[in-house]
This record gives structure tokens, sequence and C-alpha cells, in this order.
């Protein structure tokens, strides 16, 4: 699995540096699609103590069909002014414990290492907080967004983005809202498009091919964020719900309040109190869908019950997200 990520954590190890379609009525904003209510087995097909399998049942929503672009971000910040948490130096409020002089402005970006003798378990060897990375420069000073308005918008933390869904009139989904849009009525398969696995004649989605963290063969054509519809969308006609970049749930963060209960849990919102037992008092949430960083070799994200989690204040150069919206169910087909 991939480290469990958040700002301070990366801060305090390295040194800074410079099923079928459902029928639908119209979509209330352009863009989004109906996830019709349903009951499902929700939770990893790989024993994964973190996610148990169980069953849940949701009311039905809409989701965004694609991941919120740097199109839709421009035209948000345009009109509010927001400055997102990567913009800004982080605060005494987010982390207490950090030196003045790392009080800068920034983001996390992966570089690969050179070194070619590298332990998996020293993920700072290849994440460092690079000062004037944000969501316009997702490599950090002199990148920029050119010919990526149709990418996700990257380096938001999960505040930026519930800025944004209060903005556009949505919010975030749960985290079973998610994980059911994206089995796309599919039941207890490894991948949102079933059991096979990806084929190097038939990649499925932005994930990392080759020798995870030295060598990206890019045999999908991306080394980083791809076009939100560059892959083929689920059976709900979603798109990216398997790699590109990792997407901020609602939902707090804490591995005992999966899959808790009896029989069926009914419309989930997650715990009340977040806990992490590796960051025991730092708040987090939940983040799914895994990124173009994610292989089978080392994080098995891409598939639909695994999880993820962050601190909310915390931007990286592969998380985004997209919005749901709570509306009643379309009307049945012939009425």
């Amino acid at each position: 699995m991939l480290p469990f990520l958040t700002l301070s954590l990366v801060l305090a190890q390295v040194p800074q540096e410079p099923a079928a379609r459902a029928v639908a009525a119209p979509a209330p904003t352009d863009g989004m699609v109906w996830i019709p209510p349903q009951e499902f087995w929700m939770g990893s097909q790989n024993d994964d103590p973190d996610a148990p399998l169980h069953r849940v049942a949701i009311s039905g929503f809409w989701l965004d069909a694609t991941e919120v672009t740097n199109a839709r971000f421009t035209a948000f910040v345009q009109a509010t002014g927001y400055v997102t948490d990567a913009e800004k130096p982080p605060s005494e409020a987010d982390i207490p414990d950090l030196a003045p002089e790392q009080r800068i402005a920034g983001s996390l970006v992966f570089h690969q290492p050179a070194d070619e003798h590298v332990d998996r378990r020293e993920f700072w060897r290849w994440w460092h907080f690079v000062p004037g990375a944000d969501w316009r420069h997702p490599a950090g000073p002199g990148s920029d967004l050119t010919g990526k308005d149709d990418h996700p918008v990257v380096h938001v933390s999960w505040r930026d983005a519930q800025a944004y869904c209060k903005w556009a009139g949505k919010r975030l989904p749960t985290e079973a809202e998610w994980e059911a849009a994206a089995r796309g009525g599919l039941d207890r398969q490894v991948y949102v498009w079933g059991a096979a696995a990806p084929a190097a004649k038939d990649w499925r989605a932005n994930i990392w091919q080759g020798e995870f963290p030295l060598r990206n063969e890019a045999l999908d054509r991306h080394l980083t964020t791809a076009p939100v519809r560059a892959f083929a969308a689920n059976a709900y006609g979603l798109f990216d719900v398997s790699g590109n970049v990792w997407e901020w749930c609602e939902d707090r963060y804490a591995p005992d309040a999966y899959g808790r209960g009896d029989g069926v849990v009914r419309d989930p919102k997650g715990p009340e109190r977040s806990f992490d037992p590796q960051e025991p008092g730092m708040e987090k949430r939940v983040m799914r869908g895994g990124s173009f960083l994610c292989s089978d070799a080392y994080c098995l994200g891409y598939q639909p019950g695994t999880r993820m989690k962050s601190s909310p204040d915390t931007g990286l150069c592969h998380t985004g997200f997209r919005c749901a919206l709570t509306a009643p169910a379309p009307p049945a087909a012939g009425k």
C-alpha cells in the first residue's frame, strides 16, 4: 500500500527542497450521472483488515462523471478569489510543531529516486515538499497548466474540495457512495471493470507500469495525470474511478469504524471522530480511487475496495476530487 501521507509527516522526515447504466432524467447540472439506490458488498477482496467486506445500502444520488478539471477549478477561483491551502504557509493550528523557517507555501510532489537500491518503506525518498508547488504549478515553480485544461486539478486539500463543492452547490460523496458508484453495479469484483487484471495491450486506467518507484514505462501513455475522459467509463458512466488521481470523500477516517455493525448498514456517514494509529493526534479524511502512482506491486489503491486517508489540509500531486449531489430519483422509464 501507498504510505499514508500528510504534509506534517513528510516535513518531519525530509529536508526542505526548492452494472448497466440506470435510466436517468436530465442531470441537475451538466456532467453529472445518476447513481441508483442499491444494496451492495462494500470492502476489499484482498482480506484487507482496514476494509472488511460488509453489506451497505445507499440512497440514489448524483455524481460528477469526471474528476473536477483544471478548467472547472480555474472558473471557481476566478469567480471567488479562493486561495488553496498549498498556496499558503502552513498555520500553527494545522502543524503546531513546525519550525518557522519551514512555514513555506508549497505541496508534495513525486520525484523518481536516482538510487537503484531503494527501500520501498522509505517513501520520503520520492516524496518531496516543493515550495511553490500548487494547483497552478503541479510540478513546482516553472511548471504550469498548458495543455491540461481537461486534466484533473491536483494539489487540492480536503478543505479546498469542500470550498469548491459549496460554490458549485454540491458536496463530496460519502465513502460508501463513492465505492458503490465506482463498482458500477458489479458484485465483489477486484476491479471496476470486472475480474481481469490490467494487461499490456489493454490498459484500462492511468496507473504505474514498471518497477515502482524507479521506472515508469508509461504503457498507458501517461507519466502523470491524464485527461479525465482518456479511459473508458464504468457501467454507470463514470470516468477515472480507477487511477489518475485519488479523490477526497466526505468521511472522517478511523480503521475500526469501517464495516461496523451487523446486517445492512444504511447510508453510512463515517465516524464522528477521526483516528489514525500512525498519527493519533491528527484528523484524517478518506480518499478513494488510487492514482497514476498505483500498481499491483506497490499500491492497490486503484481497486474499488481499497482505502486511503490524509489530513484535510494536505495537498499532493496525485490528489483531486469529484462532487456529489443529493436529489430525487429520476422518473422510471415510460413515465
